[in-house]
């Protein structure tokens, strides 16, 4: 967002969250009450502590019938979802001689987040609008991260540094009370 410097968070985390980061915001809905750009940043900074010393990243905000031409683009399901994830991935004849150094090599990819399934989710969730637009973003930045959570092992891993991400960040595990949601995991 800012791309002028190093984002610092004041959290209780046992990682460095020192990094410069590079947030494309893109709203591209009529949605009401949305976060703000700092809360966008925050949540995907503290996504990438420990994990990323510069990143760049864009998070786009869409309404439902964008969500649904994507989801069924690319993942060929109907209807509309809570948060797609875009790795960026570079050519192979470019990564030869890449040096370390270029902005090329901080791209992480994109996000996209449908607002009205999140909002529509927390509500069902009984969880706040807030701390389910923190889980779509912390989780989302993990699959750019190539987290996932295909296998039982490998949503474990995810669940637990998502719900570690989210306590130092104040809110509660989106994990803990499986009974408040269907128990479908974001994709």
């Amino acid at each position: 967002m800012n791309g002028d410097g190093p984002v610092t968070l004041d959290l209780d985390l046992d990682l460095d969250l020192d990094l410069d980061l590079e947030l494309d915001l893109q709203i591209a809905c009529d949605a009401a009450d949305l976060p703000t750009p700092t809360d966008f940043e925050r949540w995907a900074a503290a996504s990438l502590a420990g994990r990323r010393r510069r990143a760049a990243l864009t998070i786009r905000l869409v309404d439902t019938g964008e969500s649904a031409a994507l989801n069924g683009t690319y993942r060929g399901r109907e209807g509309p979802t809570n948060v797609l994830s875009f790795p960026f991935d570079l050519p192979p004849e470019l990564e030869l001689g890449l040096d370390p150094q270029d902005s090329i090599a901080d791209l992480l990819g994109d996000l996209v987040i449908c607002a009205d399934v999140v909002q529509c989710e927390a509500r069902e969730q009984c969880k706040t609008a807030q701390a389910h637009w923190a889980h779509m973003v912390v989780h989302g930045v993990l699959h750019l991260l190539d987290y996932d959570h295909l296998t039982e092992s490998d949503a474990e891993e995810m669940e637990t540094l998502e719900s570690g991400i989210l306590g130092a960040l104040g809110f509660p595990s989106p994990y803990e009370d499986q009974t408040a949601h269907d128990g479908q995991r974001p994709i």
